[in-house]
Order: structure tokens, then C-alpha cells, then sequence
């Protein structure tokens, strides 16, 4: 019997991974701009060094579990014996399908100001929407979505690739805000104040 849960977030994040692709096909064929896919700044690059190769292990791991029954890259033995983990792998399965539609939302808010990296070009603030109350929702529910996927695929390769993930995007989240305290100064402030990075500030 198939690993429904685990196949349901093997998809979403697939779809994730190629609607980015799309975009950036997009921007560069219609937009006639650049978003990143090759950072402007150093640092950023090096942090690419790895933030590649772990979205090539996030995509790739939920895959390979399904074609196997034993072995580090299987879904544990608990994870299907156990009734409660059952029902929770169905759970975060939901919760992954659903990061990837709030995803789609703040793509669609942010339109012609969606880059990948950090950038001078970044000079427009979204503040509408998810953007309200958290300032980085899209890395938010990218990373609830890897938590998701850890808990449908509760592997050691991927409690790593999730470790690793949650670092840069905290990373990441704080250069951005640095670059967008120096090009807004007193109005970025006044947002920072009554946001969460990502979780939402009331």
C-alpha cells in the first residue's frame, strides 16, 4: 500500500521547487528583469553553496523514502505502526499542502518585487496581506513546510536538511532586514515594530 501521506508531501513540494522555476522563466521572458537566482552580494552567494544542494535533498528525500521499505532514507517502522504518528503524518501532510497555497498568496502580493536574493532592486515594501504581520511569511511557511516534511519522513537525512534550513532562513531573514533598515530607515522600523519575523505580532 502506498505512502499517501508522504507522496502528498513529495508533490507539494515538488509543485513548491517548480512554481519557483516558473517564476523566474517568467520574470526573465516577460518582466525582462533579473530575481536573483544568482545573488548580487558575495555572502549570499557562499550561503548558496549550500541552500542548492539542500532544495535538491529536500525534493529528492520525500522521493527516494517511497521506493523503499528499510534502510536510513525509509520512513521508520513507529511512523506506521504507531496509530497517533499515523494521524499526525497526515496532519503535517495538510499543513504542507496548505503552506504551499499561503505561499502562492504571498508570491501573487509581492508580483514584479519577488526575488530570490537580496538586492538593491528590493526598494518597494508589501505590506499588505500575511505581509501585515509577519514580515517574512513566505520564509515562514517555507519553513513549517519543512517541518512538515520532517514529521512525515521522520529520517535522520532529513531532520539534517531541515536543521540546515531553518539556520539559513533565519539567516537570511536578518540580512534582509539590515538591507531594508539602510534603504527605508525610519518607515522599516515602524513595520519591524509591529511585525513578527515569523510568526505574527498583535
Amino acid at each position: 500500500m502506498p505512502d499517501v501521506a508522504l507522496l502528498v508531501v513529495a508533490l507539494t513540494i515538488t509543485a513548491y521547487w517548480l512554481r519557483v522555476g516558473a517564476m523566474v522563466v517568467r520574470a526573465r521572458r516577460k518582466q525582462r528583469h533579473d530575481v536573483g537566482v544568482v545573488p548580487e552580494r558575495s555572502s549570499e552567494r557562499a550561503m548558496w553553496l549550500l541552500f542548492v544542494p539542500l532544495v535538491v535533498a529536500w525534493c529528492a528525500l520525500p522521493w527516494l523514502a517511497l521506493g523503499r521499505h528499510a534502510g536510513p532514507l525509509a520512513v521508520p517502522a513507529f511512523a506506521h505502526d504507531s496509530a497517533l504518528y499515523v494521524a499526525l503524518r497526515w496532519l503535517f501532510a495538510a499543513v504542507a499542502v496548505a503552506c504551499l497555497a499561503f505561499t502562492i498568496d504571498c508570491w501573487r502580493r509581492m508580483g514584479r518585487n519577488w526575488r530570490m536574493d537580496i538586492s538593491d532592486s528590493n526598494t518597494s515594501l508589501v505590506t499588505e496581506g500575511p505581509f501585515a504581520r509577519i514580515r517574512h511569511p513566505i520564509y515562514a511557511f517555507s519553513i513549517a513546510m519543512m517541518i512538515a516534511t520532517l514529521i512525515v519522513l521522520p529520517t535522520w537525512p532529513m531532520l539534517v536538511v531541515a536543521l540546515v534550513h531553518v539556520v539559513l532562513m533565519n539567516v537570511k531573514a536578518r540580512a534582509e532586514e539590515a538591507h531594508l533598515t539602510r534603504l527605508h530607515g525610519d518607515a522599516y522600523a515602524r513595520y519591524v515594530a509591529r511585525t513578527g519575523r515569523f510568526f505574527p505580532s498583535f
